[in-house]
């Protein structure tokens, strides 16, 4: 399967500090790949510097074969990225922001507004599309930001915990909408906390610590490395260290 996310050797540094530490990884068109991490270990930053928001300290990362500090335009023309707090135009309705998103990535208008009509039905947003944005809730407005993301049919898609905000009936739709992504022959990139949809929804997954990548692999992979048939949370908080937590808090609990 031809590799649509590659990075080698990725690094950022904020003085002599690496964040992201020497990152080498591949993900394939029709693959789900989940991220995960401790908060700090440099999983939005790597995002970031994929997405072209962020100039790596050394290394290289490619969107479809593109460099995407050499060759932006092209890198992220393929590309959508959903991070976890959108921000978009308040002042907008559903219908005009999704028109400018199409806008900008130059999308024929009739194809965008089939295109828009097909997401805004497909969100449940048809009947609210033209209120304006700033009246919408947190789980609208995610929605949307997502509706925005598909517009242009990406080749990759980048999410920074893409369930903060959706009741359990969104967060249901969007695991459809992914599989479908994938079952097209995208490369979605998940960011997540909640190892549970990780391991339902990811055909692979890294787990990344102190900026570095410790473990890739499939659930059933990294249950055969650590020699263990346990959930992927606990395999997550064995390589990670929280484990140790996790004990120490169930013996504070068998003191009281």
């Amino acid at each position: 399967m031809e590799i649509l996310i590659k990075t080698l050797g990725l690094t950022k540094r904020y003085g002599a500090v690496p964040v992201v530490d020497n990152l080498n990884l591949e993900v394939r068109a029709g693959e789900i790949f989940g991220f995960l991490g401790p908060n700090g270990a440099g999983k939005t930053t790597t995002i970031r510097m994929l997405t072209g928001l962020l100039e790596p300290s050394a290394g290289q990362a490619f969107i479809c074969g593109h460099d995407i500090v050499r060759e932006p335009a092209k890198a992220k023309a393929l590309l959508a990225y959903v991070p976890d707090q959108p921000k978009i135009y308040g002042k907008l309705t559903a219908r005009e922001f999704l028109a400018l998103v199409a806008d900008l990535y130059r999308m024929p208008r009739d194809f965008a507004r089939q295109q828009g009509e097909a997401l805004l039905s497909l969100f449940g947003l048809s009947e609210r599309a033209d209120e304006l944005l700033e009246g919408y809730s947190h789980g609208m407005r995610q929605k949307v930001v997502l509706a925005a993301a598909l517009i242009h049919r990406p080749r990759v898609l980048l999410m920074d915990e893409p369930t903060v905000g959706l009741d359990p009936a969104s967060a249901r739709l969007l695991k459809d909408v992914l599989l479908e992504l994938a079952r097209q022959g995208a490369a979605v990139f998940v960011s997540t906390h909640i190892l549970e949809i990780a391991e339902r929804l990811c055909h692979r997954v890294g787990i990344l610590k102190d900026g570095r990548l410790i473990a890739v692999g499939s659930p059933e992979e990294l249950r055969r490395q650590v020699g263990r048939s346990e959930s992927l949370e606990d395999i997550f908080l064995e390589l990670t260290g929280g484990a140790e937590q996790s004990e120490l808090i169930r013996s504070l609990e068998g003191d009281r």
